[in-house]
């Protein structure tokens, strides 16, 4: 299918897995709005992304701004968000844990995405869609992620219900597992490659994937007419390592 005419909006385009989602659709034909919460970056990715695409910042924690958006947007042919919040107890154990840092693990990922849903359902053509994004730790708990391995769990229910909910609407996720993207460079530059080597030894694909293969799962969601309630996962067969 083509995207040609097809207007997309990708919340958290401004950088990673959401960049890689809006240039993959721009160069498929498709005019693209990139938000996010950092203005600077939005306007990166914007200019970056050349003529056929625009940037808008949004806060997605906040339903004000979500419904302020959406009322003024005018009308998409598919959301996709791949926002997420990388601060909080992700790695705590049960014991040490601070039950309200925990509950703020949610904010972006889960009910951003029910904000999303809330007030852009409306704002999408008819054949729309929406995809979601959750993470390989819903399903390859460790210990001390009690929290993040329910929350990406949870994102993949809300994605089931909201296909219900929002039917004919399509309602989908990605869930993601070791890709190459910014948030390893915290990572010393001649450490990164062996560390990144090492976490993805015993996956049946040995290696992290790339941003650009994670937006092919995303594209064909957005094309995929006759499928929702789904989760694709993009992990390198780690599920099965």
């Amino acid at each position: 299918m083509s995207f040609d005419d097809k207007r997309i909006l990708v919340i958290g385009g401004g950088s990673g897995i959401g960049f890689a989602v809006a240039d993959a659709a721009v160069k498929a034909g498709a005019q693209v709005v990139v938000a996010s919460t950092n203005p600077e970056r939005v306007k990166a990715a914007a200019t970056r992304l050349g003529n056929r695409a625009s940037g808008a910042q949004l806060d997605i924690t906040h339903e004000d701004q979500v419904a302020k958006f959406f009322a003024g947007s005018g009308k998409f042919d598919h959301i996709a968000t791949t926002a997420g919040d990388w601060s909080g107890p992700r790695r705590t154990p049960l014991a040490e844990l601070d039950l309200d840092a925990a509950a703020a693990l949610f904010n972006v990922r889960f009910w951003g995405a029910v904000a999303i849903a809330k007030h852009g359902a409306g704002a999408l053509n008819a054949g729309g869609s929406l995809t979601l994004t959750d993470g390989m730790i819903a399903h390859r708990p460790q210990k001390t992620s009690a929290i993040s391995t329910a929350m990406c769990g949870a994102i993949e229910h809300l994605t089931r219900a909201l296909a219900v909910e929002l039917a004919p609407i399509r309602v989908n996720a990605v869930c993601p597992g070791l890709i190459r993207t910014g948030i390893f460079d915290s990572i010393p530059d001649d450490k990164r490659e062996a560390q990144l080597a090492e976490m993805t030894k015993r996956q049946l694909l040995p290696r992290p994937g790339e941003p650009s293969e994670t937006a092919e799962a995303y594209l064909y969601l957005m094309r995929g007419n006759y499928t929702t309630g789904q989760v694709l996962y993009v992990e390198g067969g780690r599920a099965l390592s």
